[in-house]
Formats: structure tokens, sequence, C-alpha cells
């Protein structure tokens, strides 16, 4: 069965950078495609950015031009490095493939 683990959220102030981590572990992780998702309080879960096996990439139109998508074959991670962060960024933040979710990590952009 695959697990997720995400990693590197934390407190940021505006206009600053983070990059999330998510390791998979099993063999499938290249076959498939990967997203990211972000849901902030009271508000609906939405997909953030997605990478297709072939590294083929969709973006929100909320974070075209500041956040992108990247994975590493090798190390079995899908990285999403997020530029000129917004307090409405501001979200847990959850690695996704197929049915399977990872914890969440906690992204809050405050100053």
């Amino acid at each position: 069965q695959v697990q997720l683990v995400e990693s590197g959220g934390g407190l940021v102030q505006p206009g600053g950078s983070l990059r999330l981590s998510c390791a998979a572990s099993g063999s499938i992780f290249s076959i498939y495609a990967m997203g990211w998702y972000r849901q902030a309080p009271g508000k609906q879960r939405e997909l953030v950015a997605r990478i297709s096996s072939g590294g083929r990439t969709y973006l929100a139109d909320s974070v075209k031009g500041r956040f992108f998508i990247s994975r590493d074959g090798a190390k079995n991670t899908v990285y999403l490095q997020m530029n000129s962060l917004k307090p409405e960024d501001t979200a847990v933040y959850y690695c996704n493939l197929e049915s399977t979710w990872g914890q969440g990590t906690q992204v809050t952009v405050s100053s």
C-alpha cells in the first residue's frame, strides 16, 4: 500500500518562499499522476497543482506564475515550490496519489 509523507510547511512572511516535499513509498510512484491540494479553514479542499507521470503539469489560476510542481522519480518524491506567498495561501497542504492522501502540512503566510 502506498504511503505519502509531506514535509516543508511552516510560517513565512508575505512574499516569502517555501518548498513542500511529498515522499511516496511503493513502486507505483512513477506510473501515476500526483497532486497537491490545500484546505483553508471553513473552505473546501481545492486542487493547487498536478503533475502527470510524463511530467505534464497543471496549476490552478490562483497560483500560476508563483508555484511550481516537479517530481523526482529516483527519490519517489514530488515537490511544490511556492514563491511570492500571500496570506490567502494559508492552508493545510495535502499530497495526493490516486485514493491515497498524505497527513497534510500547515502553511501559514503572515507578517
